[in-house]
């Protein structure tokens, strides 16, 4: 799909690494480079023409994201570095003064580090108790396990809505139903669904979320922090400085501005969030419903594909999302990834930062396959024929 607007592809390499960051547009590219040499000030700082240009269109793409995930107002919308700053935006910013010793949130062991260090963290600053829901036998999170996890002391849920190794699709919008019936909270870490799948967070009714630009064809170093407006007005800064604030004195007294530019410390990262707009609206051309289905697609293909291979392992065959976790029988992860390599694939080998789920997995570490829009049944056809071959197994000995 639409594999001529990717130069990348002109390498003639095969990528299945979009769980870790995807490949960008010519229009994504050609947008940041219009903004460093057309339009090149700073943002929130200038009475001059091209710095109010700047302002309007990073605040155009402020829209574009609360349109995108269906956010209330423009207020709610933050932008970071990547998904882990808004994480622990999050966390530190807001739980740390929302939570006391004893409070139990809960994650699962399928979740990122960026989600489950800053809990971590939290727990030897105050106390809180971090707890477990179980995933059932296909490694996917149910609301009756969710249930079962809760206690009078659950005050947060915590979970990605795709993880990135298991892939499947938690039901989100059934779990904060459930949790904010019991007063509990909710947070979302969206790195893997925002690029694949329609988040409405209104819909969802979820507190907060975090996604990052890189995984959605837009620029590193660029992320999105959403929180319901009153809850955002609570999170208190983790960066001060510039731009954040109305005024202050030398009798250490200061006003910070409104929401959004109160979390926006410093000079943000302008082509970055241009680059994002610019991948929003490459989605959007597409369709987010049609990237799903396509996604989809391509993970039922690769399943049957592989299981007529006696020398593959599948440890998450039957979840939704366009992510497989593999193994060569007898090779380590890495050796495979080294193997495939030399046929110009490109995969992700290791514990893909989710290192409890070795508890689930049984084992440290897997191959993953992740898909994307620009991906094609003939590369998995390729890929296949490759890992078909006695000498993987050779050359790992």
């Amino acid at each position: 799909m639409n594999r001529e607007d990717f130069p990348m592809l002109d390498n003639e390499i095969y990528y299945f690494d979009n769980g870790a960051t995807t490949l960008k547009p010519r229009s994504v590219i050609d947008a940041i480079k219009d903004y460093y040499e057309h339009y090149g000030a700073n943002a929130h700082r200038g009475d001059y023409d091209f710095s109010l240009k700047v302002d309007k269109m990073y605040e155009v793409v402020r829209e574009k994201v609360k349109n995108f995930i269906n956010a209330d107002d423009s207020a709610e919308i933050i932008f970071t570095s990547g998904a882990t700053a808004s994480l622990n935006m999050i966390i530190d910013g807001f739980f740390k003064y929302h939570l006391k010793s004893g409070d139990e949130v809960l994650i699962t062991k399928a979740e990122h580090a960026s989600l489950t260090l800053p809990w971590f963290v939290l727990a030897e600053k105050i106390g809180i108790v971090i707890k477990y829901i179980d995933l059932d036998d296909k490694l996917e999170v149910t609301l009756d396990n969710v249930k079962k996890a809760m206690t009078n002391k659950t005050k947060v849920i915590a979970l990605a809505h795709i993880p990135n190794v298991v892939g499947d699709i938690r039901p989100i919008k059934e779990i904060s139903s459930y949790a904010h019936e019991q007063g509990v909270y909710v947070v979302v870490d969206g790195a893997q669904s925002v690029p694949h799948t329609k988040t409405d967070v209104r819909e969802l009714n979820i507190d907060f979320l975090a996604f990052s630009g890189h995984k959605m064809l837009g620029p590193t170093g660029i992320g999105v922090l959403y929180g319901k407006y009153d809850l955002l007005n609570e999170l208190k800064p983790l960066f001060v400085g510039g731009g954040m604030n109305s005024s202050f004195t030398s009798l250490n007294e200061y006003e910070l501005k409104s929401l959004p530019w109160r979390l926006e410390a410093g000079t943000p990262n302008i082509a970055g969030v241009i680059g994002l707009g610019a991948a929003i609206d490459y989605i959007n051309s597409i369709g987010i419903d049609k990237i799903t289905l396509h996604d989809q697609k391509l993970k039922k293909y690769a399943i049957d594909k592989l299981r007529k291979l006696n020398n593959i392992e599948l440890y998450n065959p039957d979840t939704k999302g366009g992510i497989v976790a593999f193994n060569v029988k007898g090779v380590f992860s890495q050796d495979t990834a080294v193997y495939l390599n030399k046929y110009k694939i490109c995969v992700r080998a290791g514990n893909h930062c989710a290192k409890l789920l070795k508890d689930n997995l049984g084992i440290n570490n897997t191959c993953r396959l992740s898909f994307y829009l620009y991906n094609a049944k003939e590369e998995i056809d390729y890929l296949v024929n490759v890992l078909n071959n006695d000498k993987i197994l050779e050359e790992s000995l």
